[in-house]
């Protein structure tokens, strides 16, 4: 399973994502189900491409990354490369789709070598 990195504060957020090639951060928010649910969804999916460090970061925890990213709902899946925002998923997420687009993504990062 991918070994996703608690980020407990916006600076943790800002040094995880800047401090990466490709990173890509799950925020949740407390009491949320849809969160609960996805997250041992995704795990796998992100565990078969380690080329993506991920990370993630609790709303409830740290309020300020929903102004940082504009993050209005919950899940958002965000995805970054060179400390750039270059995907994101919010709320309802089709596992399939998501897949194709992780592999999608990862082989971009690949041909930046």
């Amino acid at each position: 399973m991918a070994t996703f990195q608690e980020l407990t504060s916006i600076e943790a957020v800002r040094d995880f994502y800047l401090g990466q090639r490709a990173s890509f951060i799950y925020v949740s928010s407390p009491g949320c189900g849809i969160c609960t649910s996805l997250f041992p969804q995704i795990e796998p999916i992100l565990a078969s491409h380690p080329e993506f460090r991920s990370g993630h970061v609790d709303l409830g925890s740290v309020p300020e990354i929903a102004g940082e990213f504009s993050v209005f709902t919950a899940p958002a899946l965000l995805f970054f490369v060179n400390g750039k925002e270059i995907h994101r998923e919010v709320r309802i997420v089709p596992i399939e789709p998501f897949t194709k687009k992780v592999e999608q993504l990862s082989r971009l990062v690949a041909s930046l070598d």
